[in-house]
């Protein structure tokens, strides 16, 4: 009679939380898998934290919501970290953060435990890997003011896909992501009772494209107004560079580079990064750009002399210059501006050295920074959500999933982004870039604001902000402090007056 008991209670309840039919007699007969999450469960832990000296007490609840496809049916467990305030009675002020990372295909474990969350990983200074792995507390937290949840999308993290038969197309594409993510979003705020809170988008390199999107969507298709996003390391957002301008625009980054490895003339050398750059700026705009543009029209005198400057500015040799037609792909730059000394230089951090097999090559054979972050980042978010929060799962923690082949077309993120902008008063944005980012250099991420905002309305809502780091600025330890404080900033200017109107000012 027991034994019947049970079996009609898994019958009932297992659906509920996304199992099928076939996974409920599973686990009657003891033989369900482990590497397998509900559609929806929840834990929650209550814990404190002390930032900028004062401490902060806050719940953090952990588990997964499920995803619908257009029939209503779950399709897929997505799993989240959400850290809520305790001691703030009132939401309607309280401002709520939802971050997502990039990749695609890359859970939102870098910002979470290395930028804003209250629980940050061990590393140096400067941001590389330490043993023993753990954890810490993150003075910096920008928990005091804002509550912040972080997402792992389809196939990262510990999300997945629940059935063999459901279409990828569903979720990996620019569009796709962005619709499953706007509906997981507005179930997210319902559940938590968090509609009438300010809100805010924070996307990080492919995050930036997702974000930009989410922001428009959520919008036009929710009817989900944002205060803020803000974009870390932002990607082109679909907005063409095409040719010469797609040529040019990196050269300031290989100038910041070159300098930090003293790389250049000792006259540049001796200058700041902050007066060197506005230099190559400017001569990218008004001499680099116009001269790619005339390709053959240049003589052999002409492609000297150019090839001298960018040589000056880029800290590579002239002859190599021009044996690349004056156009420097990144690969080669990270491979050959330190070729002699035999190392190359990092893609997300330039800050970064690597050793390859032989020097000789036309681009590096690893990533330097990266291979560092996964040796600093996979210990430590396990160690985070299985040990000290008790998440028990046997699902392995996807750093880097399966969500290829990715649809990148109709791409009209940066573009949907300024048409949200221009609906909603209330939306500001801020930019975050790394002077030594090479994926996602900081003078493309100044060309996406030009472009996104050609008649200069939008302008006095944009900000920009340039780290003396990499892709993840916030790993270095004056950085965190930094950015973070950005944010802060910009979470109070983006906040309206009480009773303040969303109406267009003349």
């Amino acid at each position: 009679m027991k034994i019947n008991l049970v079996k009609i209670l898994i019958l009932m309840f297992l659906p509920m939380f996304g199992f099928s039919q076939k996974d409920s007699s599973k686990m009657m007969m003891g033989a369900v898998t482990k590497r397998e999450l509900p559609a929806e469960t929840v834990q929650t832990l209550a814990k404190t934290v002390v930032i900028k000296g004062t401490k902060v007490p806050y719940n953090v609840s952990f588990g997964t919501l499920p995803v619908y496809d257009n029939d209503n049916k779950v399709v897929a467990s997505m799993f989240y970290t959400y850290y809520e305030r305790s001691d703030v009675a009132d939401k309607s002020t309280r401002p709520l953060m939802i971050s997502f990372n990039g990749g695609p295909g890359t859970a939102s474990v870098w910002m979470h435990i290395g930028y804003t969350g209250p629980r940050i990983l061990n590393i140096n200074d400067e941001g590389y890997p330490i043993q023993p792995y753990g954890m810490k507390d993150n003075p910096n937290s920008v928990l005091d003011m804002t509550d912040i949840v972080f997402v792992d999308p389809v196939n990262t993290g510990f999300s997945r896909i629940l059935g063999k038969d459901v279409p990828t197309s569903k979720f990996f594409g620019v569009n796709a992501d962005v619709s499953y993510l706007a509906d997981w979003i507005d179930g997210f705020v319902s559940k938590y009772k968090r509609w009438g809170s300010p809100k805010f988008l924070i996307g990080e390199s492919y995050g930036t494209t997702r974000v930009s999107g989410l922001a428009h969507e959520l919008q036009s298709r929710h009817w989900m107004y944002l205060n803020g996003v803000i974009l870390v390391s932002p990607t082109d957002l679909g907005i063409s560079r095409e040719g010469p301008v797609d040529e040019a625009l990196m050269l300031p980054y290989y100038a910041a580079t070159a300098w930090y490895h003293k790389a250049l003339t000792p006259e540049l050398q001796a200058k700041d990064l902050n007066e060197l750059l506005p230099e190559v700026e400017k001569f990218t705009l008004n001499d680099y750009i116009p001269n790619l543009v005339k390709g053959h029209l240049l003589n052999q005198t002409e492609k000297d002399a150019l090839a001298q400057k960018i040589s000056k500015f880029s800290g590579l040799k002239s002859s190599a210059i021009l044996q690349q037609n004056l156009r420097i792909p990144a690969q080669f730059f990270w491979k050959e501006l330190l070729r002699d000394q035999g190392f190359t230089v990092g893609r997300l951090d330039s800050r970064y050295l690597g050793e390859d097999k032989k020097n000789a090559g036309d681009a590096p054979d690893y990533n330097a920074e990266l291979t560092s972050w996964l040796h600093a980042f996979t210990p430590a978010i396990n160690m985070y959500l299985r040990d000290e929060l008790g998440f028990k799962t046997d699902l392995p923690y996807l750093m880097f999933g399966p969500v290829h082949p990715w649809d990148n077309k109709n791409n009209n993120t940066g573009s949907n982004l300024a048409s949200a902008m221009l609906q909603n008063p209330f939306l500001h944005l801020l930019v975050q870039s790394g002077y030594y980012d090479g994926a996602c250099d900081y003078f493309n991420a100044k060309y996406n604001l030009w472009q996104m905002d050609l008649s200069g309305k939008l302008k006095d809502r944009m900000d920009w902000k340039g780290y003396r780091s990499g892709h993840m600025m916030y790993l270095r330890k004056v950085d965190l402090n930094t950015s973070n404080e950005d944010l802060r900033v910009f979470i109070k200017k983006a906040l309206p007056q009480p009773n303040e109107p969303a109406d267009v000012k003349k």
